[in-house]
């Protein structure tokens, strides 16, 4: 068998890479994607696990540290937008290379502030660069990989986002203690550059969006738009009843651990290790099971084990704390449970066009997770009523809810991922 082109201008004609069985294009593919999210959701994700040291030397108040945090996930809106519809315009490689480019500028830039002025001005970029960053990696995985396996290789990319909270967590437990917030925030911008480099030289253009590009189907993204407006407002339910679920969980766990839970900074962050670790499982499990069993199923059994983990480390607290090993296996279900992300992409993928599909990503993903801007300071005011770790639990509520409501949605396994680009 030939292989497959990875410049597809040669023609109509030609198979395009997801028509072709598996091989070394669609494993580089997968590899470079890979990396980028990985450092792309690290650095989003650092500042989560470097708050209280932060807020201790720049005197930060917990309202003042969760706007920073809110600003960093707004911005991942503004980011989602703008990157969504250059991504559709100008190709999904030239995004990728400037969104790690601007959102490794502003992890480095972190490391120089010296007032919450300064701290917001650099986590909005970062946030600008990580929300602009996944939405044209996973547009070109899913335009690339094979309808059988799309949601398996969508899911090895997605395994960026826990492991890149597993190496956050790390940094902030094991390196800040030793060598200081500033300079982990400086070293953390080096692997965003090694990432550039490597997608410049080596990353290879959707050749799904390049047919529509010659073809002259890539305009008209707000007539698309309004046309699948329905299907758009379903899948943004969904997407942002995870997103709280998963920003309940994640924003204040770090200093809830250390600042309720009274944990050392390396205990705090042998749990969040584990959360971690417990989440590479759900989200490299996540995909092998939704192309055998669909993505509804999956999203739905994978956001009840969330809601069932996030339970005894916050609600049941002392009763949890009082059986052996108990807190560290709930917070690692919770973790795993989050793998449903690695189903968001390929779902929305294969419900769209390709003439919208970046577009949508960005739109759905990062509107959901710009919404989050409220989520650190409503935490803040409900905590002091509620109490920390009854606040917290709330994220397994919303998860409940979201594995409910993707029901509503039709299923999508097994889709010729360029099914809908012919359609007006």
């Amino acid at each position: 068998m030939s292989q497959p082109s990875t410049n597809p201008a040669a023609g109509r004609g030609a198979l395009l890479l997801s028509e072709h069985p598996a091989g070394a294009v669609h494993r580089r593919i997968v590899a470079l994607t890979f990396a980028a999210w990985i450092f792309d959701f690290y650095d989003l994700l650092l500042y989560s696990f470097l708050l209280v040291p932060v807020a201790r030397e720049l005197h930060l108040s917990p309202e003042q540290s969760s706007v920073a945090l809110g600003m960093s996930l707004l911005m991942t809106a503004v980011g989602g937008i703008v990157f969504g519809v250059v991504g559709d315009r100008i190709g999904r490689r030239p995004t990728i290379v400037l969104t790690v480019a601007i959102y490794g500028l502003g992890t480095l830039l972190c490391a120089f502030s010296h007032s919450l002025a300064e701290l917001v001005l650099y986590r909005s970029i970062t946030g600008l660069g990580m929300g602009g960053g996944w939405a044209p990696g996973q547009s070109l995985v899913a335009e690339s990989m094979p309808a059988e396996s799309r949601a398996r290789y969508a899911a090895y990319v997605q395994t960026g986002a826990p492991l890149g909270g597993l190496l956050a967590a790390a940094a902030a437990g094991f390196v800040a203690p030793q060598v200081g917030w500033r300079l982990t925030f400086a070293l953390s911008a080096t692997p965003a550059l090694l990432v550039l480099v490597a997608v410049m030289l080596w990353l290879p253009e959707s050749d799904v969006w390049m047919r529509n590009a010659s073809a002259g189907r890539l305009r008209g993204e707000i007539s698309a738009i309004i046309l699948y407006r329905r299907i758009i407002g379903l899948l943004f339910v969904v997407v942002l009843l995870n997103s709280e679920a998963y920003w309940f969980t994640y924003s204040w766990m770090p200093g809830y651990l250390e600042l309720h839970r009274k944990m050392a900074a390396g205990a705090a962050g042998r749990l969040l290790i584990a959360m971690q670790l417990g989440a590479v499982l759900g989200y490299s499990t996540f995909g092998i099971l939704a192309d055998q069993f669909g993505r509804r199923p999956m999203i739905c059994v994978y956001a009840i084990v969330m809601a069932a983990g996030l339970i005894p480390p916050t609600l049941l607290w002392h009763r949890a704390a009082a059986t052996r090993a108990m807190i560290p296996i709930a917070m690692a279900a919770a973790g795993f449970g989050t793998g449903l992300w690695s189903g968001m992409a390929p779902m929305i993928s294969e419900l769209l066009p390709t003439r919208i599909r970046n577009t949508a990503l960005g739109l759905l993903l990062n509107m959901s997770r710009g919404l989050q801007f409220f989520t650190p300071l409503a935490i803040v005011f409900l905590s002091a009523r509620l109490g920390f770790g009854a606040t917290l639990s709330l994220g397994a509520l919303f998860s409940l809810v979201g594995a409910a409501l993707v029901w509503i949605l039709p299923e999508t396994r097994g889709r010729t991922i360029t099914d809908l680009d012919e359609l007006p």
